[in-house]
């Protein structure tokens, strides 16, 4: 467990994780207001979704108690297929793997003191509709002895592309980190385009976003402001490209694109991201850390 004795961001990580929690929140109150509104379309007849909540721990390897979470899943809703935001905060020592990872990425300290904290939002969401596209969120601040850092991003994952909405959806993010840097964007946006990238198919997963990490400019009032604004995006860039689309009429065949573009959204999550390797190398909630899966599927 993390020695507050000798870590002079106590009241810091309190402020992130109370954060974190209330982003999930908003959103999750925002997408059961999406399910609650007038849907003229194809899943009119289904009844609105709402989220199932379940508490997940992480138990570190001497048993002992390590932190945990919220687990929310909203399944077969109007809008939403399967959505789910996970918040957690834990803490404890890492393993071999995952400190060898971060001692090679340049984490300070890692390579002699593997203890660790860490907390923030997830968010995957798998629309009913094939002309919505599919999304993720996440937000993050990460602490060792030697470090601390955030990370996150947005990027959006449209089987059928409307040019509409992946420029308005970039647009918002851009004007988000134009707000606190004026290289954010167009470095975050190269940054989400390369880690997105799907090697052994070739293309990217979607049509990008931001995406960051390891951010420490040396203040952290400064750092924990641009992920605030990175999160309070997430909604405004969202929520107006489901409500263009999700009434729209969609075929047999719109509906295997979908299933289809699903299959590399698993797989790109099962075999590259870096979130669910350290998840399930740390020792998290399996089922909340593969809460990102599609409920449905198709290879070819």
């Amino acid at each position: 467990m993390t020695d507050t004795a000798t870590d002079p961001l106590t009241d810091q990580k309190s402020r992130a994780a109370a954060w974190f929690r209330q982003l999930r929140d908003q959103i999750v109150a925002r997408f059961e207001a999406l399910e609650d509104a007038q849907v003229t379309g194809p899943t009119a007849d289904l009844a609105p979704g709402r989220f199932e909540l379940r508490e997940t721990r992480r138990t570190s390897e001497d048993g002992s108690d390590a932190g945990g979470g919220l687990m929310s899943v909203m399944r077969g809703g109007r809008v939403f297929e399967k959505v789910g935001v996970n918040v957690s905060t834990v803490h404890g020592v890492l393993g071999a793997k995952a400190q060898a990872a971060m001692a090679a990425r340049g984490v300070p300290g890692m390579d002699s003191d593997p203890r660790f904290w860490a907390s923030g939002i997830s968010l995957v969401a798998h629309m009913q509709n094939p002309h919505c596209p599919a999304v993720h969120m996440n937000t993050r601040m990460f602490w060792t002895p030697g470090a601390w850092w955030f990370g996150g991003g947005s990027d959006l994952n449209p089987c059928i592309e409307y040019a509409q909405d992946t420029a308005a959806f970039h647009d918002t993010l851009r004007a988000a980190c134009d707000a606190h840097a004026p290289d954010y964007y167009d470095r975050f946006k190269a940054w989400a385009d390369e880690y997105f990238f799907v090697p052994h198919r070739g293309r990217a997963r979607g049509v990008g976003g931001i995406f960051y990490d390891d951010l420490n400019t040396g203040d952290w009032e400064a750092d924990f402001a641009f992920t605030q604004a990175v999160g309070q995006a997430f909604l405004p860039a969202f929520v107006p490209c489901v409500e263009r689309r999700r009434d729209m009429a969609w075929t047999d065949a719109d509906r295997d694109t979908q299933l289809v573009h699903r299959g590399l959204y698993a797989e790109y999550n099962l075999v590259y991201d870096r979130g669910t390797k350290f998840g399930l190398e740390t020792g998290h909630d399996a089922n909340a850390v593969l809460m990102s899966l599609p409920p449905l599927a198709k290879w070819v």
